[in-house]
């Protein structure tokens, strides 16, 4: 998959611009539909994240949103100290045993009973985990900060139906939420857990993935909590995909110059 994205931008850099993928038109113009979404779900109004520090976690699950999203992506510097630390963390968030004492104020600080639904975002696909070997190989960071969590956690969570729940970044292309759902159907699996538990919402923050929208959702319908759209990342993959062509980005473009009509879609 990351040898495929390599060959994608090749072809970006060689003056093909991304559009619509005609191996799967099927997709885009049959009658499907994704898996009913969990109750828990359907109100996500107000979502915030952060990273997985103790203190951290129990401030925004206590915080009167809907969602918290532990970030172990963009908001965590991945030493693998802090990466086994918020592990902990949501472990112990997840099975109601977590507190935190501020040692300068002497606060002490206690999970609420309505807690914010948790969601995990695990780092993307290009990074590894270089503290875990596999036959000689570091192990993706995807699947160390997935399977710690989901080994875990998954169970206490789905007794209470409340997943496992995930974020999804960085997706560039529709067989890499293919590769994911292999990944939610192994893993329910390998705990006795019936498939469907899982449910991921997917970031639009690449500029290729907004051609491949129904494809990822399609692939994801087991599985799918939605699709979310990643905008400054995706400011910045547009810069990426297009970096070879000059006449592609306007110099001193904002976003008042771009006339786009979002009062149709919808993003959970």
């Amino acid at each position: 998959m990351l040898q495929k994205r390599v060959l994608r931008q090749m072809e970006f850099d060689s003056g093909v611009a991304p559009t619509f993928l005609e191996e799967t038109r099927n997709v885009r113009e049959s009658e499907w539909v994704v898996n009913e979404i969990p109750p828990c779900l359907l109100d996500r109004r107000v979502e915030i994240t952060g990273p997985p520090t103790r203190k951290g976690v129990v401030n925004a699950l206590n915080s009167g949103a809907k969602v918290f999203m532990a970030d172990f992506e963009d908001s965590l510097c991945p030493t693998f100290p802090q990466l086994l630390d918020g592990q902990r963390n949501l472990r112990d968030a997840v099975h109601r045993s977590i507190d935190f004492e501020d040692s300068k104020s002497g606060k002490q600080y206690n999970l609420k009973e309505d807690a914010a639904i948790l969601f995990v975002r695990p780092r993307g696909l290009h990074l590894e985990e270089s503290h875990v070997v596999v036959n000689s190989e570091s192990v993706s960071g995807s699947l160390f900060d997935f399977g710690l969590f989901f080994f875990h956690n998954a169970l206490t969570l789905s007794a209470r139906g409340e997943g496992p729940f995930f974020y999804l970044p960085k997706l560039e292309n529709y067989l890499e939420a293919r590769w994911w759902n292999d990944v939610f159907l192994f893993s329910q699996a390998y705990l006795g857990m019936s498939s469907g538990n899982v449910r991921a919402t997917v970031l639009i923050e690449t500029f290729p993935m907004v051609f491949q929208i129904n494809e990822t959702l399609y692939e994801l319908r087991e599985h799918s909590g939605g699709c979310n759209s990643g905008r400054w990342d995706y400011v910045f993959s547009l810069i990426k995909t297009f970096r070879e062509s000059r006449d592609s980005i306007p110099s001193g473009l904002s976003f008042n110059d771009l006339q786009i009509d979002f009062s149709n879609l919808v993003f959970c």
